[in-house]
């Protein structure tokens, strides 16, 4: 995604199994490659993923 994506816009990389398809790839972006899972952003399942990303999205929004 050359321009980036917005927020609570899907990764075009993202296969239908919600993996990564350019994981291992050079020209996966560098925010996708530091970014580390931490239980207080990602929830304990897809789920609360999506509604503690919505909720950090709403209070972080200007």
């Amino acid at each position: 995604m050359p321009q980036g994506k917005a927020a609570g816009e899907r990764c075009i990389h993202l296969t239908l199994d919600h993996l990564c398809a350019i994981f291992a790839q050079p020209d996966r972006p560098a925010v996708c490659g530091a970014f580390a899972a931490d239980p207080a952003v990602c929830g304990a399942s897809r789920e609360e993923a999506i509604r503690l990303l919505g909720w950090w999205e709403q209070a972080t929004a200007s």
